[in-house]
């Protein structure tokens, strides 16, 4: 039930397929895309910090009438700042200075971390109505994103979800560049991904795709020690752990993370 962005431009579809995205416009991460009457729709939008590493810059969702913007540390009602936890019609929004979570009525859970990661949970009643990068939600892996009248990659996917805004100036990642491969850093990953702390996580995820997304991760970093390209997804699996029922153990240390 859960779609997922974090990291160095990794998705989760509601499906369970991991891809990476690197797109910098403003995207429909999960939008209701029944023809009649949209129950909801998240957008969102990336820029690249100071490091260079891309975090979300703001998510803007539309809730039945209501509009939220979300920026690290404000939230935006209806036009109006607002202090939280705030609550209207079927809509609760909480935050502090790590977390902010919106609760809908209608069958939704949203929380950011006010840097690179966003997990929307819905409710199954919207099995096979969602379109987006989060994919249609049909318990169907692969199938209907990436195969629709032949295969295409995960850029194409991406860059079909793009909000097209008429004054923007934002391009679009070129599909011909895949996003290379990476075979290495596979025992680092796995060593990280299995230590006793995730004990109670090993039989609730996807243990390899974790390791995929640490691998890409690492090769992206090009060996710089750098911290966002390991605690990304080690913390991505951390909270999906936890989202899933289990009990991820102390695995941040002094020097770790």
């Amino acid at each position: 039930y859960v779609c997922s962005t974090w990291g160095n431009n990794h998705f989760k579809t509601f499906d369970g397929d991991i891809y990476q995205f690197p797109g910098l416009c403003e995207y429909n991460f999960v939008s209701d895309c029944r023809e009649a009457y949209k129950e909801f729709s998240v957008h969102i939008q990336r820029a690249l910090n100071s490091n260079g590493h891309p975090e979300i810059q703001y998510i803007l969702m539309k809730i039945k009438d209501i509009m939220v913007y979300l920026k690290p540390n404000l939230v935006v009602v209806d036009g109006r700042i607002v202090k939280t936890p705030y609550y209207t019609s079927g809509v609760l929004i909480e935050s502090n200075e790590i977390y902010t979570k919106i609760y809908a009525k209608l069958g939704m859970v949203l929380m950011w971390n006010q840097q690179d990661a966003l997990m929307v949970e819905l409710d199954n009643k919207f099995n096979n109505h969602t379109c987006g990068l989060c994919g249609d939600y049909n318990g169907i892996q692969i199938y209907n994103e990436f195969i629709k009248g032949g295969a295409y990659n995960s850029i194409t996917y991406g860059n079909m979800q793009k909000i097209s805004k008429p004054n923007s100036k934002c391009e679009d990642p070129d599909e011909t560049q895949a996003l290379p491969s990476c075979n290495e850093h596979r025992d680092e990953c796995q060593r990280l991904l299995t230590s006793p702390a995730f004990a109670d996580c090993r039989l609730r995820l996807n243990l390899e795709m974790y390791i995929q997304a640490c691998m890409q991760d690492k090769c992206a970093c090009n060996g710089k020690d750098d911290s966002f390209c390991l605690c990304s997804t080690i913390s991505e699996y951390s909270r999906q752990c936890s989202h899933a029922g289990g009990r991820p153990g102390e695995w941040r240390t002094q020097s770790f993370c």
